[in-house]
């Protein structure tokens, strides 16, 4: 993902609450609107704390707020586990 967006309903969920880009970051206690329009353009993604600190303020849950890039993690790492756990002998025909 070096050097993609990553789609996000960051936005949708800040306006939802009505609030503006400096007030949510008041809130969350970052430094400027310019880390809010960094996540919300999927330019960075925020750090755990700050994706939790997102979701309540949201209320909502974090993977709702990154519906694409959940999708592709939870496939990615459903093909890395049938990979890694599938029993050896079994070998498909």
């Amino acid at each position: 993902m070096i050097n993609q967006r990553i789609p996000n309903l960051l936005r949708r969920y800040r306006k939802a609450r009505g609030l503006n880009q400096k007030q949510a970051a008041r809130i969350l206690g970052v430094g400027s609107t310019s880390m809010i329009s960094r996540w919300e353009k999927g330019t960075s993604l925020p750090n755990a704390l700050n994706v939790f600190k997102l979701a309540a303020l949201y209320r909502t849950m974090a993977d709702a707020m990154f519906p694409n890039l959940t999708r592709m993690l939870r496939e990615k790492l459903l093909k890395r586990e049938e990979e890694i756990l599938r029993p050896k002998y079994a070998k498909t025909s």
